[in-house]
């Protein structure tokens, strides 16, 4: 199909490659394979653009062809089809609720095979879970269980003046305030990151969740100096954020079910668990001189959510290094990092802050 061995072949032969093999392949994959030879004004098929689009590698070039030649498409929706079994319909209901354009609906309907699983959000909660049993039978307390004067004894927990054990600033995600603290992040984990993971994959949505749960230790340690730091809010934050503003800016395309009710219910509970945060920082603690828990992390979790969550939910299987926008919020991040690095090793010295006596 190419003697000259240009790298390009025309649509015609393009096409007729398609009619010749059309009973062996999946209609939707077959209808974004036209979709590429629609919109082609030269006539021309690039054999890169045919092997990236077979391996699930697709740039931002081939996307927007890709878009132009679906509008010529009149097939029927994803979600018009029938006769589903009850894992297609699941599949579909995911794509629906994360994914807002139909060619990448189908896409994902037609290449997701479930292997691997959503692994990463099912293990981290598992393991929250653990800790948090272990946690409750050791203290002899499941409620509140911050308020118990052991808890900050655990070597898991952020505390300002064991700052210098790196750990902390991650594996504080397994220790929480109690059961409300861990019922309302366990259900929104859940909710959120797995059809998220089953879509993006687990690399991208454990980066947005562990880049949510550093910066939300960081930025506690520059800003509430003197709190310790608990819980996977800056984790699940970080997702649920980058969700919500997905939606909001793909408004239109996004075809899930009551999305203004549904967004307006996580709202409220991101908004009642930041209230309960804010409320147990500032009740007198237990134990003083030493707070309660800082509610900075969910700040954070924000902020890297709004910035990098929502350029990885933005970009569905395209290369995260082909955007620009992508390495900006890296920078961004870097540089946040490194400054609370640096903050951490001078500020407490240079500000002779009174810093509660270590656990």
């Amino acid at each position: 199909f190419d003697p000259g061995n240009t790298g390009y072949i025309s649509t015609g032969k393009f096409r007729s490659l398609l009619e010749s093999h059309s009973s062996n392949m999946d209609p939707h994959k077959r209808e974004v394979l036209l979709a590429l030879a629609d919109s082609r004004e030269d006539g021309q098929i690039c054999y890169q653009d045919f092997v990236n689009l077979m391996s699930n590698k697709r740039s931002n070039s081939f996307r927007q062809a890709i878009l132009q030649g679906n509008r010529r498409l009149s097939s029927k929706a994803l979600l018009e089809e029938k006769g589903l079994s009850l894992s297609q319909r699941l599949i579909r209901h995911v794509a629906y609720e994360t994914l807002p354009r139909e060619i990448d609906r189908k896409w994902y309907y037609d290449s997701y095979t479930c292997c691997p699983p959503p692994w990463f959000m099912i293990t981290v909660t598992l393991l929250e879970v653990a800790f948090f049993l272990y946690n409750g039978v050791s203290l002899g307390q499941f409620v509140l269980q911050v308020t118990h004067p052991r808890y900050l004894k655990n070597s898991l927990v952020y505390h300002p003046q064991l700052r210098a054990q790196a750990w902390r600033y991650l594996t504080y995600i397994f220790m929480h305030a109690g059961i409300e603290h861990l019922g309302l992040n366990v259900v929104l984990q859940l909710l959120v990151g797995v059809p998220l993971e089953m879509v993006h994959g687990a690399t991208r949505i454990g980066l947005v969740y562990v880049a949510g749960v550093v910066a939300g230790s960081l930025a506690v340690s520059v800003a509430d100096m003197t709190a310790p730091v608990v819980g996977s809010s800056g984790g699940v934050y970080a997702l649920v954020s980058a969700h919500l503003a997905n939606i909001v800016m793909n408004w239109s395309g996004m075809k899930c079910q009551f999305k203004l009710l549904r967004m307006a219910v996580a709202l409220i509970c991101m908004s009642m668990e930041f209230g309960r945060a804010v409320w147990l920082r500032f009740y007198p603690s237990a134990y003083p001189p030493c707070p309660h828990p800082s509610f900075v992390a969910h700040l954070g979790g924000v902020a890297v959510g709004i910035t990098l969550g929502v350029v990885v939910l933005r970009n569905y299987e395209q290369r995260l290094q082909d955007q620009s926008l992508w390495w900006i919020f890296v920078a961004m991040y870097t540089v946040f990092v490194l400054f609370a690095i640096f903050w951490n090793i001078f500020a407490y010295t240079l500000l002779d802050l009174k810093l509660p006596p270590p656990p």
